[in-house]
């Protein structure tokens, strides 16, 4: 099978595809809508940055050398500063004039699909790869990939916006989605009744292998340190306008220290960023709030394990990578109360939901679930279970194979049966 995907090539999602791919033995052409290297997996590389994807790129990145224990150096300057202060603004930006960028772009999917006559194109999300896929011809089938906001809030971004994921929707001709409420909302945007859809994680699931050597290795060590005794709650979402309130989260940390003085919050992917330090600063955080850079896979994995909440106030979300990470290695979630979440958490048993946008709602689910040590003990046995049960990859790659032979050989028959 030779599969053209079309997706953002740094990123740790698209990668974990490649290696989900490979053990079906899969030849796979990647065009990738953000700059990147070549990725280990893919057989060829070509870079179409549809939707100004130079400016919209902010929770994925290169790895940075240990060595180099800081943020990026791009990221000090003052055009970086700008650029994070700027993001709400881009969004938009983007979400009206970014599909003004897809014309030359399909064009030239169009030719190098001519090219390498693939069996198969799949878009790992709907903007802007599934926009970008939707003038392929006919006769190429076109596998689309759910994202959770990809229907919730992008969609409903501009009036283009939402002309477009209709138009992708019905171009669609297999459909993946990472929650059930995106495939019911996918027939509400134009997905035809007769289309086929599987229900899996959208990174392609777990390597449970990999994340168990990597807290099994003794001789890895995080690249900053964490302080002895204290209760660890991790904020691993970043800045996403719209869709993450890290507002809320900042508001909620004072409400928490009331009750457990020496509670430490450890963020990723927000040194340097504006708000978050602005945050920081105005609430007078600074002893009980870490800061972090971007973090590789592996050390992500080492922060979860030794963090006891898990923490995403987010509004709009399928189910989030992070989210299957930190219940894989033992992390106790917090996290929004949205209908996607409600397919894995059962609220007061394995996992705590709540309103983002509530400070003292919030706080008082990171209390509990600091001090009520049943209850999460006994979620950490059950989430594990139940992550290991249903997003290990070897389960989702078995799953995804049987869902595109069925799909291939349905298209193949002739138009009489």
């Amino acid at each position: 099978m030779h599969t053209l995907l079309i997706a953002d090539g740094r990123s740790p999602i698209t990668k974990n595809w490649l290696r989900m791919l490979a053990g079906l033995n899969w030849h796979v052409s990647l065009v990738s809508t953000f700059l990147c290297d070549p990725p280990e997996g893919a057989q060829l590389l070509e870079v179409l940055p549809v939707g100004f994807s130079t400016l919209a790129g902010g929770q994925v990145h290169s790895p940075l050398p240990h060595a180099q224990k800081s943020i990026k150096p791009e990221q000090t300057g003052w055009k970086r500063t700008l650029l994070n202060r700027s993001r709400p603004l881009l969004r938009a930006v983007r979400a009206r004039l970014g599909p003004l960028t897809l014309g030359k772009y399909q064009r030239r999917l169009v030719e190098i699909c001519a090219d390498i006559r693939p069996d198969l194109a799949h878009a790992l999300r709907i903007p802007f790869e599934g926009m970008l896929a939707a003038t392929l011809p006919g006769h190429v089938p076109l596998l689309v990939s759910i994202w959770g906001n990809d229907l919730t809030l992008h969609a409903r971004s501009s009036a283009q916006m939402a002309s477009l994921t209709r138009l992708v929707l019905k171009r669609a001709d297999a459909l993946l989605a990472d929650a059930a409420r995106d495939v019911r909302l996918a027939a509400d945007w134009g997905l035809r009744a007769d289309v086929p859809r599987l229900v899996a994680p959208g990174n392609g699931g777990l390597d449970f292998s990999q994340i168990h050597a990597t807290l099994k290795n003794r001789q890895a060590h995080l690249p900053f340190d964490l302080p002895p005794g204290r209760p660890i709650v991790v904020n691993p979402r970043g800045f996403r306008p719209g869709s993450v309130h890290q507002d809320t989260f900042f508001r909620s940390i004072p409400l928490v220290l009331r009750n457990i003085p020496d509670a430490f919050f450890v963020c990723t992917a927000m040194r340097g960023q504006p708000q978050a330090e602005g945050w920081v600063e105005r609430l007078n955080l600074q002893p009980h709030v870490l800061l972090l850079p971007y973090l590789t896979q592996e050390e992500l994995w080492q922060l979860f394990e030794k963090s006891n909440v898990y923490l995403s106030l987010s509004s709009h979300d399928g189910i989030p990578n992070t989210f299957l990470e930190a219940l894989a290695c033992g992390c106790f979630p917090v996290a929004g109360d949205i209908e996607s979440l409600r397919e894995w958490i059962i609220n007061g048993q394995n996992g705590l939901l709540v309103n983002p946008r509530d400070e003292e709602e919030s706080a008082k689910a990171i209390t509990r679930a600091l001090q009520d040590d049943n209850l999460t003990e006994q979620a950490k046995r059950n989430n594990q279970e139940l992550v290991q049960e249903r997003a290990d990859m070897q389960t989702v790659r078995e799953q995804f194979s049987v869902f595109i032979t069925q799909f291939m050989e349905k298209r193949d028959l002739p138009t009489d049966q």
